[in-house]
């Protein structure tokens, strides 16, 4: 089998996810000009979380981590891959068929269980049709979440990272086609005309959502089958070994999918609160920016290799790839959840401040991008532990960890609620985040070398430390110096930028005086 590069592997995620992640930017500052924070802004959000919790849960956060250290034995051992794959394929395609069909016609309980705040007002009703739309959307990602786990276990990262950048230029082909037909010649459905266009624009990206997973699966699967899985829609068979996956995959499902539940519980304190959904969704990306081209491409890359290392006894390699995937992730993390600490307001103004997006918006927002920063490091600390697990195919005490952080995430979102208003949601999210780190740090103290820091890694975690709070401080002199241009047209993203660019420049200059990282590794990273 081809080695896999561990960093070499980590950049191609990341680049590709960082593409998307901007994308993504483009496509919700669209929708924050057109919709706001507004009715038909929240349905939509909710309609097209739905899909999307399912999925953490039927496909990344569950059925891969199971299936890829299955698969990716079989792979190594030269036997049975390509079989294991098409029985896994088409039993996950049969499943989520009914699924799908159970899911269109609950809609109205999924609506209420993820947002039960809409129940008696305008949104609800919209976010049931948008549901609906929306929903078949599980069944397409989620086999393009699989044939993804077959390329990223034999080393092929390009396309299954490459694939999500569709999805938003899709959503954006929606909003632009809906954009340019125009506000309606007449209000029959008794709204406004910008009402009506709102209205337009949403029917229009919640009608797009399933075709956009079908682009998605139809890349991967031609990827896949030039790499030798041309995996097929068969009669389906259960065998011992689907059984075992089923096995493996069960407890996984709320471990793997442990930030989206937490989530869930977010969304529905939100709904309670007036533009709240909006707001936890706008900042929701600004975080998952650094957290998807980071701890997500860590996470991606890490599982496939450490069940490589562990099945040929490479213990030390195994340790070696964990410490430096951990140190990777918090350099370039911890200076992310720094800035969004310092720098929320500019960030949110100059992003998303336009049209139906108001500077009240603006405010709550960045208030939301402050908490979620606090806890970046902790959510990408994760993507990087919970392999050490799912590589040796333990899936049972993630469960019990993820239980214990769900339970604690409800107390906190649900018990505040009261004193802090929509806050709340956000800042059991950050919490759990850390709880859910401290309890898989625990859980891995028995799993030998493995699973140890290394002395490099200690020594530079401190300097990171130090980089990023020395960053932090010239990113708060140059807001203070460049603050009046981030509401000036023309000149606000000229001022960002700048502002930006300073961060980055400071924290490589800080780091690289200080010994956080070499330079030289980067550069040496992107070259393979």
């Amino acid at each position: 089998m081809k080695q896999i590069r561990l960093m070499s592997g980590f950049f191609t995620v990341g680049i590709w996810t960082l593409l998307s992640r901007v994308m993504g930017f483009a496509r919700d500052i669209m929708i924050a000009g057109y919709l706001g924070t507004g009715p038909v802004a929240e349905a939509f959000l909710v309609a097209f979380s739905l899909p999307n919790l399912f999925r953490r849960f039927f496909a990344e956060g569950a059925f891969n981590m199971a299936f890829i250290p299955m698969f990716s034995k079989k792979v190594e051992g030269g036997e049975g891959a390509e079989e294991f794959a098409q029985d896994a394929f088409v039993g996950m395609a049969v499943i989520l068929t009914f699924f799908t069909i159970l899911g269109i016609i609950f809609m109205p309980l999924l609506v209420t269980a993820m947002a039960s705040g809409f129940r008696g007002d305008e949104r609800f009703d919209l976010a049931v049709e948008y549901g609906r739309y929306a929903f078949p959307y599980i069944l397409f990602i989620s086999l393009a979440a699989l044939l993804s786990g077959v390329l990223n276990a034999t080393g092929r990262f390009m396309a299954a990272a490459a694939a999500p950048v569709l999805l938003n230029i899709v959503f954006i082909a929606a909003i632009v086609v809906a954009a340019a037909l125009g506000r309606p010649m007449s209000d029959t459905l008794g709204v406004s005309l910008d009402q009506a266009l709102g209205l337009r624009v949403g029917d229009s990206l919640a009608l797009s959502v399933p075709f956009a997973g079908f682009v998605q699966m139809a890349v991967v699967w031609w990827a896949a089958a030039r790499a030798g899985y041309p995996l097929r829609f068969k009669r389906p068979r259960i065998t011992p070994e689907l059984k075992r996956l089923a096995y493996i995959a069960a407890p996984a499902a709320l471990a793997g999918g442990v930030v989206q539940i937490n989530l869930l519980v977010g969304r529905q304190v939100a709904s309670f609160f007036e533009g709240a959904v909006a707001w936890l969704n706008y900042a929701d990306r600004l975080y998952q920016l650094p957290l998807g081209v980071v701890g997500i491409a860590i996470g991606v890359v890490l599982l496939p290799d450490l069940s490589r290392r562990l099945r040929g006894g490479d213990t030390a390699g195994g340790r070696d790839a964990f410490n430096r995937a951990s140190e990777l992730s918090l350099a370039l993390t911890v200076p992310a959840a720094v800035a969004l600490i310092v720098i929320p307001m500019p960030l949110t103004s100059v992003l998303f401040q336009r049209g139906a997006f108001t500077a009240d918006d603006t405010a709550a927002t960045a208030l939301t991008v402050a908490v979620y920063g606090l806890g970046l490091p902790a959510f990408v600390l994760q993507k990087t532990l919970q392999p050490l697990f799912f590589a040796r195919e333990d899936t049972r005490r993630p469960f019990n960890y993820a239980v214990v952080a769900m339970i604690l995430n409800l107390a906190l979102a649900v018990g505040l609620a009261p004193f802090i208003g929509f806050i709340a949601a956000a800042l059991g999210t950050t919490m759990t985040g850390w709880a859910m780190v401290v309890l898989l740090w625990r859980g891995s103290r028995d799993m030998g070398e493995a699973a140890t820091l290394d002395d490099r890694f200690k020594t530079r975690l401190w300097r990171i430390l130090i980089a990023s709070g020395g960053m932090g401080v010239v990113l708060w002199m140059v807001e203070v110096i460049l603050g009046p241009y981030f509401g000036t047209p023309g000149l606000r993203y000229i001022a960002l930028s700048a502002l930006v660019g300073s961060g980055i420049v400071s924290y490589f200059a800080i780091g690289q005086l200080v010994g956080a990282f070499k330079l030289h590794e980067f550069r040496r990273a992107l070259r393979r």
